[in-house]
C-alpha cells in the first residue's frame, strides 16, 4: 500500500497537480483536480497490481513505456514515443549522417552483402565493392546475421575502428580490412546517373540542356546540396529542370522551406496552425532565387509531408507543373520533445500545415477521394503506374545508384564494373519513417535498399514534417514505402530545429493546368534520354518521359 501511495504522489507531482494549490483555485478547478486525482489513482492501482501479481515479471520501465504508448495510440499515427534504444537512429535519420564506414548492405541467401559503397567514404576508399560479401565483423561470423544487428556492429563513434573480412565477387580469397569510422553524410540530392569519377551528373539531357535532381528526403543539408547542383547546372547552360520527389517521405520543415525558397522570388511558402501554437507563415525572399527556366515536379503516392509542401508551393505559384500521382496527404507537424535529458523523446502532433493557397494537405482517416487533400498533379499530367511498373522503376533506380567501387583488380577477379549487377538485395518489408512519419501506406510497397549506417531526419527537439525516413548508409534493401525491406542504412542523421514530420506516404492534391500545344516534342517512344538508354533494357520511365516532353515543348515555345 505504501508503494502505491508513493507512485500516486509521483504521478501527481509529475503532472503538476500539487494538492497545496487546492485552496487557491476556483471551485471548477478544484473539481477537475479531484476527478483527475481519482483517475491517476486508478492508474497507480492498476500498475501496482500488475507489477506485484502478474504471472510473469515485468519491469516498471516496460510498464510505463507501454502506458505512454497506450496514450499516444489514442492520437494520430504520427505521434509516438521514441525509446532510448531508438533515439540514436531517430537522430541520425533527421541529420542524414552517422558514424560508420559508408556502405549500403543487404542480406541475400543468409549472407551479408554490400549493395553499394557510398562515394568518398572510408569503405569506398578502402576498395569495398558492390557485391562484396562481409564474412566477419570484429572477428565474429556474419552467417545468419540480421540487418539490424549488422548495422549495429558497423556503426560506431567517428575515429573508432572496425575489422572486417570480405570476399570480392568472383574470388575465393578472403581479405581482411581494418577501417576507421568517420561521420558519413548521406546524399539526399541525387542525379540520374554518375560520371566516370562517381560524382552525380545532374544534366539528364545534354542536347536539350534539361537538368534532373532527385531529392530523397528533406534533411539539414538538402538545400545547400541542391544549390550546388543548380549552380553546376546553370554553369552548363540548363534550360529546364525536373525535380523528382517520388518515394520521398519528407523530413524537416525548415528544409522544405529553404528548398522552396530557391525557386520562387516572393509569396507564401507554407503556413502552420495549431490548437496551442501561434499561427505562423513563411515567405520567400528574392535573393538567391533560381529563375528563368521551366520546371516539372514528379510525385507519386509515396511523396509525403515536406515533399507535399514543396510541390504544393511550386504548383500554387505556377512555378512548375506537377506530374505523376496524387501524393500521400500528410499535413501535420510534429514537435519533438526531449525526455529524460535527451535519452528518449516524444513526437507529438501540434499543428497542421497549409499550402500557399490556404488549402488543406492532410488526409484524415475519414477522407474520401473526392475530398481536398494531398497534391494532385496538374490537369493533363496525371500519370499513375501500376504495381509492376512501380517495381520496375524502383529496381531501375536502385541499380543506377549502385557505385561499383574502385580498386586495383587482381587477375583472378572480374573488373569492378562487372559487379554492380550482382548487388541484388533481398526484399523484406518495412515501414518508412519517412518517416512519412510513420504513416503506413495502405498498400504494400516494393522494397528498396537502405543504407545500413544511416539514419534520417529528426532532432529530438523540433517539429518535423514527417514523411521521413531517409535512408542511411550501412543499409538494407529499400522499398518505395517510407520503410524498407531487408537492406537498411547503417546510420545517418539529419537533425534540424524544426523537422516537419510527415509520416509515411499515402496520397495528395493540387491545382491544374492544361497541356500546351504539341510543339514538336518527340514522343515517349522515340525520345529517350541518354540516362534512360543506359538503364535496364527496355525499361521506360513514363512519368519522367512526360516531364521531358513537357519541358521540351516549353523550351521550344520560349525560342
Amino acid at each position: 500500500m505504501q508503494r502505491r501511495r508513493w507512485m500516486l504522489v509521483i504521478l501527481i507531482l509529475g503532472l503538476g497537480l500539487g494538492i497545496v494549490v487546492l485552496p487557491a483555485v476556483a471551485e471548477d478547478s478544484k473539481k477537475q483536480i479531484e476527478d483527475d486525482y481519482e483517475l491517476y489513482q486508478i492508474f497507480a492501482d492498476t500498475l501496482d497490481q500488475v507489477e506485484r501479481n502478474y504471472v510473469k515479471d515485468i519491469s516498471r520501465r516496460e510498464l510505463m513505456e507501454a502506458a505512454i504508448q497506450g496514450v499516444l495510440n489514442k492520437l494520430d499515427p504520427y505521434s509516438n514515443y521514441i525509446r532510448p534504444d531508438d533515439i540514436g537512429r531517430f537522430k541520425s535519420t533527421v541529420e542524414s549522417q552517422f558514424g560508420g564506414i559508408g556502405i549500403q548492405i543487404g542480406v541475400e541467401k543468409g549472407q551479408l552483402k554490400v549493395i553499394s559503397p557510398l562515394v568518398g567514404t572510408p569503405a569506398y576508399r578502402a576498395g569495398m565493392l558492390a557485391g562484396d560479401l562481409i564474412l566477419e565483423i570484429n572477428g565474429q561470423s556474419t552467417a545468419g546475421i540480421s540487418i539490424d544487428e549488422a548495422v549495429k556492429q558497423l556503426k560506431g563513434e567517428a575515429g573508432s575502428k572496425v575489422s572486417l573480412v570480405i570476399q570480392h565477387p568472383g574470388s575465393i580469397k578472403k581479405e581482411p580490412l581494418s577501417i576507421t569510422r568517420e561521420w558519413v553524410h548521406i546524399e539526399t540530392v541525387l542525379g540520374d546517373r554518375r560520371k566516370p569519377n562517381d560524382a552525380w551528373d545532374f544534366m539528364l539531357d545534354h542536347d536539350r540542356k534539361i537538368g534532373y535532381v532527385r531529392i530523397t528526403a528533406f534533411s539539414r543539408d538538402t538545400a545547400a546540396d541542391l544549390k550546388k547542383a543548380l549552380v553546376e547546372l546553370q554553369n552548363n547552360g540548363m534550360r529546364g529542370l525536373i525535380v523528382d520527389l517520388r518515394f520521398n517521405p519528407g523530413g524537416l520543415l525548415t528544409s522544405a522551406i529553404e528548398v522552396s525558397d530557391l525557386f520562387i522570388p516572393s509569396g507564401r511558402i507554407v503556413s502552420t496552425k495549431g490548437r496551442n501554437t501561434v499561427e505562423r507563415s513563411w515567405e520567400a525572399e528574392k535573393k538567391g532565387t533560381f529563375e528563368g527556366f521551366p520546371m516539372a515536379v514528379l510525385v507519386n503516392h509515396y511523396s509525403a509531408s515536406a515533399s507535399e509542401i514543396f510541390s504544393a508551393c511550386m504548383q500554387d505559384h505556377k512555378r512548375a507543373v506537377v506530374i505523376g500521382e496524387r501524393t500521400w496527404g500528410k499535413g501535420s507537424v510534429q514537435n519533438v520533445i526531449e525526455l529524460e535529458g535527451g535519452k528518449s523523446a516524444l513526437k507529438l502532433t501540434t499543428a497542421s500545415y497549409h499550402r500557399p493557397s490556404g488549402k488543406n494537405i492532410h488526409r484524415f482517416p475519414d477522407s474520401k477521394d473526392g475530398d481536398e487533400w494531398g497534391v494532385i498533379p496538374d490537369a493533363g499530367f496525371e500519370l499513375s503506374l501500376n504495381r509492376s511498373q512501380t517495381e520496375e522503376l524502383i529496381l531501375a533506380r536502385r541499380d543506377r545508384d549502385i557505385v561499383p567501387g574502385h580498386r586495383d583488380e587482381p587477375k583472378d577477379e572480374p573488373p569492378s564494373d562487372a559487379v554492380a549487377s550482382e548487388a541484388q538485395p533481398s526484399e523484406a518489408a518495412q515501414p518508412t519513417e519517412t518517416r512519412l512519419e510513420e504513416a503506413k501506406p495502405d498498400e504494400e510497397k516494393p522494397a528498396e535498399a537502405k543504407p545500413e549506417e544511416a539514419g534520417k531526419p529528426e532532432d529530438p527537439k523540433a517539429e518535423e514534417s514527417e514523411a521521413d525516413d531517409p535512408k542511411a548508409v550501412e543499409s538494407e534493401a529499400k522499398k518505395p514505402s517510407p520503410e524498407s525491406s531487408e537492406a537498411r542504412p547503417a546510420e545517418s542523421k539529419p537533425v534540424d530545429d524544426r523537422p516537419i514530420e510527415a509520416d509515411k506516404p499515402t496520397e495528395g492534391d493540387g491545382p491544374t493546368e492544361g497541356d500546351g500545344p504539341a510543339v514538336d516534342s518527340p514522343s515517349a517512344a522515340e525520345s529517350k534520354s541518354e540516362a534512360q538508354e543506359a538503364g535496364p533494357a527496355k525499361f521506360v520511365d513514363l512519368q519522367l518521359q512526360k516531364a521531358l516532353d513537357y519541358l521540351t515543348q516549353e523550351i521550344a515555345r520560349a525560342n
